[in-house]
């Protein structure tokens, strides 16, 4: 599974040299409309991303992106469901990989903090920004992903509370604030990274940073 939004397929040259295709494949220009929209959120100023600017950048008209989304809306919903396929695909390798409780808690974070610094686009999106302006049920769904993301952290951390040591002596309740805690450790590196233009790493130090978090 990817992890950036860059369809393989949208700058492959053609296998007969110099006959470029007219038209791209079916779904083709669909995912580049994403692309494009993803490549357009880096912006470092943070300004709202118009369909008139997207359709210049593609250089096709608006009525062309609305043959491909119904909305604006529904571009960043494929955009959302981009970073739900692969942010919870991953997180299921990382479980599937590692047995110790924090061992996965760490991969988790991690993967979290390198899917930002690798789509920075995405991360505005994450944050709820580049939504602002849009439809009320795009934040209410980037949300319910960020939600999801902190039950898998804590899920993590109660198998650790398992395994023994002194993890083993946390309530349940303790168990739910230090997720928590590390939710909001990741969001704080993502805003970060935004505020700064996209040059503060979020995987900055981000070894020990973790180290010290997840510290008995």
């Amino acid at each position: 599974m990817r992890e950036s939004l860059e369809p393989a397929n949208i700058n492959d040259s053609n296998a007969d040299a110099g006959k470029a295709r007219k038209r791209p494949r079916p779904g083709e220009r669909r995912l580049q409309i994403l692309q494009v929209l993803a490549e357009m959120l880096q912006n470092p100023k943070g300004e709202r991303v118009t369909t008139a600017a997207l359709a210049a950048k593609i250089e096709v008209s608006e009525a062309a992106l609305y043959r491909h989304f119904a909305s604006k809306a529904q571009m960043f919903e494929g955009l959302i469901s981009f970073i739900e396929q692969t942010v919870f695909g991953l997180i299921n390798q990382i479980n599937q990989k590692e047995e110790s409780g924090l061992a996965q808690a760490r991969g988790i974070l991690q993967m979290l903090l390198f899917f930002a610094e690798k789509n920075p686009g995405m991360t505005r999106v994450l944050l709820g920004d580049a939504l602002l302006q849009e439809d009320d049920r795009l934040q209410e769904r980037i949300t319910q992903v960020l939600d999801r993301v902190e039950a898998s952290l804590k899920q993590a951390l109660r198998i650790a509370q398992t395994q023994g040591g002194n993890w083993g002596q946390l309530g349940q309740e303790e168990v739910s604030i230090r997720a928590a805690m590390l939710m909001s450790f990741v969001l704080g590196r993502w805003h970060r990274f935004a505020r700064s233009g996209f040059k503060k790493l979020p995987t900055e130090a981000s070894d020990v940073s973790l180290r010290l978090l997840l510290s008995e």
